[in-house]
Order: structure tokens, then sequence, then C-alpha cells
């Protein structure tokens, strides 16, 4: 199951599949029932300056393995950071010494073998970068110049950085399986100050991709942090109000990232969810699609199978508005008397179906209320479903942006929210593994002065 690549990689995943295969065997010879591990190496260069001078520069190099051993339905688990023949043993040791002493878990078992991934599709997930430190400093000092270049209104920097990682990761179980591949990512984002009299407003943007090639150029990045900061310039307050509110797409991804966390298996099971037994139930209008593409070339969160090994498939959250699947792992599932859904470890290319109106467009649609461009605080009750968030953005009048805003707060709650969502703009324009255009939200209380 592992990738053929022009590198060194195939020897790295071999060695790294020797350790899985040497250490499962292990597991068995001191009477462990069931194992699984994974192990992954990494390497890594961040470079940072401001103000036109370097700031830092750091190499990283990352081992690490994680073993869980079963005694019937006892597990234990220990981790290491050495990669040596002893220490592996030690670890396997180690994690049978701890479930001699854990309560036994039903739940506590693998997977079942039919569920294993038989094949790593090849997703073109790694790409290295072998960019020199001179060349990543002159990429992120491009960056940056271009920012403060832009508005002599942007008055200071808080620098730009570009970072460049590659990977390996293997993961295995005495059911059988074993796969690993390896995966890159690089990334270059830019924060600037602006001022104006004696205000002064920050804001910041960033690219990431799996390839290189697919970043923004640092130019734009430099720009687009310093047009998102002049823009903030002259914020007012607003008077407390009902209006609806419309979240600019890179704050929009936080809505469905609460909804995962809402019908994620183990909130569910410990019924800590506002969206509790709300499966085939409409939750969002008619119009919604939400789905997951863990096979997406080049995205930036897949995968071929998840942390237990089992194999990942594209699937929808939401159809037609109601919801379809809850998020499982192999434990979770079994604690709600369900199968796994092949998601230990999360969603992988999360989406939400866009609709046909570009950013002006959704201004448009909402006539007058408010853009949120930033959220501050962690506001949401997981188990009400009840939201209130510090804010900042622009107040629009007739579908035009009138003035920036801030120090305020915007309150509802999510389940309400989400059956409110009016559209779904397609002005998606941020790197994320969470993919959503704006959303317009029919009604939100807006606390200002």
């Amino acid at each position: 199951m592992l990738i053929a690549t022009p590198d060194d990689t195939g020897e790295r995943l071999a060695r790294l599949q020797q350790i899985i295969e040497d250490l499962l065997k292990e597991a068995k010879r001191l009477g462990a029932s069931d194992a699984e591990a994974s192990v992954g190496s990494s390497a890594g260069m961040d470079v940072a300056v401001r103000l036109g001078e370097v700031e830092t520069v750091e190499h990283t190099r990352d081992n690490g393995l994680g073993i869980t051993v079963y005694f019937g339905h006892c597990k234990g688990s220990s981790t290491t950071s050495d990669l040596s023949s002893g220490a592996v043993r030690d670890a396997v040791r180690a994690a049978c010494a701890i479930a001699e002493h854990t309560q036994e878990d039903r739940c506590a078992h693998l997977a079942a073998p039919e569920l294993m991934a038989t094949e790593t599709p090849d997703l073109d997930l790694y790409h290295p970068w072998p960019v020199t430190v001179e060349d990543a400093i002159a990429l992120a000092v491009t960056c940056e110049d271009a920012a403060r270049a832009y508005d002599p209104r942007i008055v200071n920097s808080e620098g730009a950085s570009l970072s460049t990682s590659g990977g390996i990761h293997v993961l295995g179980n005495s059911q059988g399986f074993i796969g690993g591949y390896p995966t890159s990512r690089h990334g270059l984002d830019c924060a600037v100050i602006g001022g104006e009299g004696a205000l002064m407003q920050r804001d910041h943007w960033w690219s990431m991709a799996r390839r290189a090639s697919d970043l923004d150029p640092a130019r734009l990045v430099g720009e687009r942090a310093a047009e998102r900061t002049v823009a903030r310039l002259g914020a007012r307050r607003l008077t407390t109000r009902d209006a609806p509110v419309l979240f600019r797409a890179e704050v929009a991804a936080g809505l469905l990232r609460s909804f995962i966390s809402a019908i994620n298996g183990a909130s569910i099971y410990r019924r800590s969810s506002f969206l509790l037994d709300h499966l085939g139930k409409r939750i969002f209008p008619e119009f919604v699609r939400i789905h997951e593409q863990p096979h997406l070339v080049r995205g930036l969160a897949s995968a071929p199978y998840d942390g237990d090994g089992v194999a990942t498939r594209a699937k929808d959250l939401i159809s037609e508005g109601v919801l379809q699947t809850y998020v499982l792992s192999t434990y979770s599932g079994c604690r709600l008397g369900m199968p796994t859904t092949g998601n230990a470890g999360g969603v992988r290319n999360l989406s939400i179906e866009m609709g046909e109106l570009d950013r002006a467009g959704m201004l448009r649609e909402m006539d007058t209320g408010l853009l949120v461009t930033e959220l501050m605080g962690s506001g949401v009750n997981a188990v009400t479903g009840d939201y209130s968030r510090g804010a900042s953005g622009f107040w629009v009048e007739r579908g035009e942006i009138q003035y920036p805003v801030e120090e305020i707060t915007i309150a509802g709650n999510l389940k309400e929210m989400f059956a409110g969502l009016v559209a779904v703009g397609n002005d998606c324009d941020f790197s994320s593994s969470t993919r959503t255009g704006s959303w317009l939200i029919d009604r939100m209380t807006i606390a200002g002065e």
C-alpha cells in the first residue's frame, strides 16, 4: 500500500512500516489480543520577517509514535518520539502495563477487518519544496513590502512568514491493515497595522497549499492583508438592534465547524449537543447540501483512510436540509449502536454547496444589515446552541457598505441560525480544508451602545 515516489520517501515509508510491523508482533508476544499503532516523521522550515528584517529562521524535524494495545476490552496506550528499536519495545511494554489497570469498555476494540482500507490511492498530496532559506526570506519580504507599500495609512507591521513542511505517516493494526503515504504543506501569511489619527486597526491574509506553485503570489497576499486593514479604519459602534447578518466566507467556515462539532459522535453519545436526536430531521433550508470529499486531489484534508484504518468515502452530511448521518469513529459508533462512518480524526474536505451570488450580490440580497468579517471569543454553548460572539465588520445599507463597525456582539442560537440561512454565496476565496461562501442569516441580535 506504499505509494512509490521519486525521492527517498519510498525507503522512509518502508522503514516506518517495518517499525509498525515489529511493534504489532511485540504486542502479540506480550499477550495483547489486538493492537494498533501510528508512526510519523516530518521536517520543515519556518521563516519570519518584520519591517524588512529577518526575525526567525526555524528548521524542524519531528518523530512520533503512538501504540494502543487491547487485552479483550481493556486498553492501554503510550507514545514516544524515539523510534529506535529499544524505545519502541519499551513503548509497547508501557501500553501493556497500562492496559492491566484499565476498566473494561465494551467499545474498546478495532474496526472490523472488512471495513479496513484495502488500497491507498495517490491523492497527489506530496510536493516537497526545495526552497532555500534565502529565497524563503525574499518571498516573505516581498509579501510584507507589498503590504506596507499598499497605502500610506499602513503604519506598522506584525510581519510576514513562510512555512514549508513534508512528512510521512504510517498506520497499522492487528486486523491486517497497514498503510502510509507522504504529504506536504506550504503557507504564506502577512499581518499589518493601519493608522488614521489616533485610531489603529490590524488585519491579515494568508495562502496555504499542498503544492508551492498553488500558493497565491507573495505580493497578492501582502496587498490583501493591507486592503483588509485599511478598510477597517474609522470603525464605529452600533446601537443595539436586530438585523440580518452576512458572515464573510472565511468567518462562515466557523459556523460549518460548529455544525460538525454538534454532530460528532462523541458529542452525541455524551448527550452534549444541541442537535441530539436530530438524525433524519431538517436542520437547514431545503437548498442546503453539506458534504465531505476525502479523496479530493491535493486537498488540504484528503486521506484514503481514517484514524482507525477504515476506508474513507465521499458522503452527504446534509442533503436537502436534512441531517443524513452523524460523524462517527469506530468507538463513538459502537457507543451509539451504529457503524463507523470512517471519520475517526474528523471530516475531510468539508464543503457546502454554494449558490449563484458573488459577494456584491450577497450584499444586495441582504440589503440592510451587518457584514461580519471577524469574530472574537468562544461564546458557543454546545449543549443549547446559544451563540454570542464579539464581532467587527461593516454596516450595509441598500446593498452597499457604509462604514466599518467594531466593539459589538452578535447573538442568536445556532439551531435557529441554521434554519434561518437565506443564501450561501459563491465567494469562497480563502485557503482551507473547509470550503464555503458567505452565509446570510435572516436575523440576529446585534448588541452595541
